[in-house]
């Protein structure tokens, strides 16, 4: 064969091998481009991850390093004061422990208890935060007598104490966001019992996992293939957490790895106890009307009506049992499926060694122990809190209860509230029988503090509207008197209660040229009569004639200095109570007579805090001297008389054994009822009548004092104690002629008088014989 034949023959082969080649070349290229873009897509990937993770980081760190909640600004109650001589019954002590959630026992064993005999309680008070500071806890007995409290002496060393709080109620949480409720319990103070049980419920290898729990994933994942159906979840607390801070609950493939990488964010950031401390106070635990309740401290009082430090190991179990589903396990709907789910939490503890046998076996016989379902766990008082926020916004601004964490600290005494209420209540339901469109504001104050101590503005008192107690101006008929007759006795030695006083016919000038004649109720004229019989049985014409003589500006002035702060007309109608006024200005009036004269201006707010527990500075309120306390201390003895032989004498004869002082009123017409009192602790100004300003057919007696006689029923009231002043003295007075008398003297009558003006006449008035005259007797 020749050479060109074998060329011939090899050509072919050698091109079927480079054809091979090629197609092998084509394909590596091929490779090559896929790895290429491969990598590169998975570097843009990688890159865009980070950068994504570094976004997430940023979110997770300005919420867990900044505000995590806007916590509700808390309102509390006032913290009652104890301490010898406090106004304070031992009735009313055990009543607000009860309202506190303290438990009765033979024996105080631990804090939160107390006992009590008839006149003493062993009381073991809670730690709380304070206007003034940290109170620590403290076991002390307090013992009671006939004026209320004598001593209070530390259990530890019988050392008595000067004063001592117990803790304030809290009335409630403004919610202003986003309509979550929230109380922070900081890791430190959350009871062992619920983090164990947390972590073998929810997430048993939360201390070795970081953020993300594969097995525990593939683990639910097996068991819901095998059910058919969604039973387990793999999600940590970490994932959990993150879901609740960031995250909607939609299910999607893209927000579950959204979750997971702020799981393993939040895991590399922060300590297992700081994403624990999260958790415990986000995670939803139920629904309290339009509140969404969050955390187990909130928990802890909406379900139990306590702090959590003093639950129960089963109650505890339930606060962790709950979680699961707070619908599904509502305790107040389904109490058997909750008390399951609970004995399902006690039984893991068992199984863990968290508790022993018998602890277990106590716990499981034990009842829920859940709060009362008509115990509301948020204080409905609509008028009361419409007077805190606009006191809020005029002393600290209106941005204060944006601010997250604050505690204002009010006057409001929980007890004195209740006992408004349903005297209220009870009383406007049989008033309602002589008209049902009756209505009523009342305010009580407490004297010593000079606060608001209760305030009800509809005879509904949980309605939110037109506010009574503060809104309405109403002419306050003989609530005026008690002003007019201090005008007079403040003007030294001019007036007695002795003073005769003409009670004759009299036609005055009313304004604009219109003449007035004033009449008593009986429409009788008995020419004169002693000053204090006309203040007690509340007689029109001597008070206009003692006006008069005083001045209608000076009648003003005492009513300006006492607190009134609207204009009020000097014609000669506003000494019978021609001035329009509410509840509340009333109050405000009466609470300078009850306090000795002394002027406070009325508030509702103590003291607020910010969320660093730091007070917020704040001018002091206004006080002064209005009326001196001589002429003042006449003026009460007038009104205790009101109550025991005039025209409150109903109001004295339902407390016979109470020194009560008070004052009817009524407007022209009946149109208005009112009534203002006070006993040694509270003031009460009340109104009842109609909104469209009608007759109403009730005196002072008949309407505005029969609720506050139902107040006083609700609530023990506690004797004036009447002790004398300085510049007073035990006076005998003629009852025909008022001049002063010696004791020994036929026809005298005893009143107290100012020092300054009792001169006795010498020999009963009698010329002098002259053997006393030569005697000098």
């Amino acid at each position: 064969m020749t050479t060109k034949q074998t060329a011939k023959k090899r050509a072919p082969k050698s091109k079927a091998k480079a054809k091979k080649s090629n197609t092998k070349g084509k394909s590596s290229s091929l490779l090559a481009k896929i790895w290429s873009l491969t990598w590169k897509l998975s570097l843009v990937g990688l890159a865009a991850l980070v950068f994504y993770c570094i976004y997430l980081d940023q979110i997770i760190a300005r919420k867990f390093e900044g505000q995590k909640w806007h916590l509700p600004a808390q309102v509390f109650s006032r913290s009652m004061a104890l301490y010898p001589g406090a106004a304070v019954s031992h009735q009313q002590l055990i009543a607000e422990l009860k309202l506190l959630g303290y438990r009765k026992v033979a024996n105080p064993r631990q804090v939160g208890e107390f006992s009590a005999s008839k006149t003493k309680v062993d009381l073991w008070r809670r730690p709380f935060l304070h206007p003034q500071g940290e109170q620590a806890t403290q076991r002390v007995m307090i013992s009671f007598d006939s004026q209320g409290v004598s001593k209070v002496s530390r259990h530890s060393d019988q050392r008595q104490l000067a004063v001592f709080h117990l803790e304030p109620v809290l009335l409630d949480r403004i919610v202003t966001g986003n309509d979550e409720d929230r109380l922070f319990v900081p890791t430190d103070k959350m009871p062992q019992a619920i983090v164990d049980a947390l972590i073998l419920v929810e997430d048993r290898s939360f201390y070795q996992h970081h953020g993300v729990n594969p097995f525990a994933i593939l683990r639910a994942l097996m068991v819901n293939i095998s059910a058919g159906r969604t039973v387990q979840g793999g999600s940590t607390l970490t994932q959990q957490l993150a879901k609740n801070f960031f995250l909607s609950s939609e299910r999607s493939i893209v927000r579950k790895v959204r979750e997971a990488l702020m799981a393993i964010i939040i895991d590399f950031r922060y300590e297992k106890d700081e994403i624990l401390e999260a958790y415990l106070n986000e995670v939803y635990m139920g629904q309290d009307r339009a509140r969404g309740v969050h955390g187990m401290g909130l928990a802890s009082q909406f379900y139990f009506g306590r702090p959590i430090a003093e639950l129960t190991i089963p109650q505890q179990a339930f606060l962790i049992a709950v979680i699961k589903g707070p619908s599904y396990y509502n305790p107040w709907r389904s109490p058997e499926r909750a008390q399951t789910r609970r004995d399902l939490v006690l039984r893991l503890l068992l199984e863990d060694n968290k508790l022993s046998v018998a602890e277990y076996q106590a716990a499981v016989e034990s009842p829920l122990g859940l709060r009362k379902a008509d115990k509301p766990v948020h204080q409905k008082l609509p008028a009361f809190f419409a007077v805190v926020k606009n006191e809020l916004n005029r002393r600290f601004g209106d941005q204060l209860l944006q601010q997250s964490g604050i505690k204002v600290y009010t006057t409001l005494d929980p007890l004195a509230q209740e006992a408004a209420e349903k005297a209220v209540v009870s009383t406007m339901k049989q008033l309602a029988e002589r008209d049902k469109a009756l209505q009523v504001g009342m305010v009580v104050t407490d004297k010593y503090n000079a606060g608001i101590a209760a305030m009800v503005g509809d005879k509904v008192p949980s309605f939110q509207g037109f506010n009574r107690a503060v809104e309405i101006r109403r002419p306050i008929g003989s609530l005026m008197k008690p002003f007019v007759y201090a005008a007079a006795l403040s003007q030294g030695d001019k007036y007695t209660l002795a003073t005769p006083l003409a009670d004759k016919p009299i036609t005055l000038q009313n304004g604009q040229g219109k003449t007035w004649s004033p009449q008593n109720v009986d429409r009788q004229f008995r020419g004169e009569v002693p000053l204090m019989t006309a203040f007690v049985k509340s007689m029109n014409v001597p008070t206009v004639n003692l006006g008069m003589q005083v001045g209608t500006g000076s009648v003003a002035s005492i009513l300006d200095k006492a607190g009134w702060r609207e204009t009020i007309p000097q014609y000669p109608s506003m000494l019978l109570g021609a001035v329009n006024g509410s509840p509340l200005m009333v109050a405000q009036a009466y609470q300078t007579v009850a306090d000795n004269g002394r002027y406070r201006q009325l508030s509702s707010v103590t003291a607020v805090l910010d969320s660093h527990d730091n007070p917020l500075a704040v001018q002091r309120l206004p006080q002064s001297q209005a009326i001196e306390p001589a002429p003042n201390f006449l003026v009460q003895h007038a009104m205790t008389q009101v109550v025991a032989q005039g025209t409150a004498r109903r109001l004295g004869q339902a407390f016979p054994h109470t020194t009560l002082a008070g004052k009817t009123g009524t407007s022209n017409d009946s149109r208005d009822s009112w009534f203002a009192g006070f006993d040694e602790r509270n003031v009460a100004a009340v109104w009842v009548g109609l909104d469209d300003n009608g007759k109403t057919g009730l005196y002072g007696s008949s309407g505005a004092m029969a609720v506050y006689q139902a107040f006083l029923k609700n609530r023990a009231p506690i004797s004036l104690r009447r002790t004398p002043v300085d510049g007073i003295v035990n006076g005998y007075f003629d009852k025909t002629s008022g001049k002063a008398m010696q004791q020994d003297c036929g026809n005298v009558m005893r009143l107290p008088a100012l020092t300054s003006s009792y001169r006795p006449a010498k020999n009963c008035g009698e010329p002098l014989s002259w053997w006393q005259k030569l005697t000098g007797g």
